[in-house]
């Protein structure tokens, strides 16, 4: 972070398009990294501006761009993703960037993902791409698509649409509809997902309890690995559901869960990486992760369990 009087950009929400306020440095020669501001709802990015010195690869001074090499202006993505957006969606009326490309997760595999709203055709519909080497994921929906995707995403308790409106920076605001559903992605993600039902939970111990008795009795390493990764995401899941909070897949459920409890999410995962290598006692510490994530929800269950009208 820079430090003296070295000035900053925030862009607060509702004050116009990030972009808008970011072009306006560019214009004037200046270099621009995204980083989080750590005290704005949901990381909201903010631009720091560096007058001189800095130097590809450098980490005080920047974030080499990873696609394509020689591509080294810290303010590439969102540049990119602007000038996209301005050449393919001229008719835009909004559009988000976001991802783990404006955090500090960002990597050298980070794509854009792109939110765009239109009035109608060519909308709906979801495609890849690469843009100036760089990989993208554009998500074209109308409003209605929108909020369609929205109540479909929040019924199973996982939203990346809201997340990504929520989180990401606005591009494109045309009649005010981007600013809105930030807002209301942000009320929504807040309020958090619907409560698990009784039948649910049931549902889920029982799984997990099923599936902790085949690790248990597991004598080959390979089959090992299967049960550790089948346990490792049902319990993450069962412990989010728990306390009331979002799912998500892959790198999205690990997350989750160290943002929801990072005691849970760091036994656990230790525990499976032990458990996989067949470290010493990994096993058992293992199985003892799983069963404290039972022991929240009324521990295992097997014998009794029931569905359908067998007697």
């Amino acid at each position: 972070m820079p430090g003296g009087d070295d000035p900053a950009l925030v862009v607060p929400p509702g004050a116009g398009t990030a972009v808008q306020h970011l072009r306006a440095l560019l214009g004037q020669g200046r270099q621009l990294v995204v980083v989080l501001a750590p005290n704005t709802p949901y990381g909201h990015p903010r631009a720091v501006r560096k007058e001189t010195g800095v130097r590809p690869g450098d980490p005080a001074g920047g974030v080499q761009s990873p696609r394509p090499e020689g591509h080294t202006v810290p303010m590439d993505p969102l540049k990119t993703a602007d000038d996209l957006v301005r050449s393919r969606f001229p008719e835009a009326r909004a559009a988000f960037l976001a991802g783990s490309v404006l955090t500090r997760r960002r990597t050298a595999t980070s794509d854009l993902d792109i939110v765009v709203l239109l009035d109608g055709p060519p909308a709906p519909f979801r495609k890849s791409l690469v843009h100036d080497g760089w990989p993208v994921e554009l998500f074209v929906q109308t409003e209605a698509v929108w909020r369609a995707f929205a109540e479909q995403e929040t019924a199973a308790r996982q939203s990346p649409l809201l997340a990504m409106c929520a989180e990401g920076v606005l591009l494109a605001d045309r009649d005010g509809l981007g600013a809105a559903l930030q807002a209301e992605s942000r009320r929504r993600l807040e309020a958090g997902p619907p409560p698990m039902t009784a039948t649910e939970c049931e549902d889920l111990r029982y799984a997990l309890t099923d599936t902790l008795d085949d690790f248990r009795g597991c004598t080959d390493p390979l089959e090992r690995t299967y049960l550790v990764t089948a346990l490792l995401q049902r319990a993450s899941e069962l412990a989010l559901l728990a306390g009331g909070h979002w799912l998500g897949g892959a790198k999205w459920l690990s997350r989750r869960l160290a943002t929801a409890d990072p005691d849970v999410h760091r036994r656990l995962t230790e525990a499976a990486a032990a458990a996989i290598a067949g470290r010493r006692n990994g096993a058992a510490e293992f199985e003892d992760a799983v069963q404290g994530v039972l022991q929240q929800v009324g521990g295992p269950l097997w014998a009794g369990y029931r569905r359908g009208k067998a007697s």
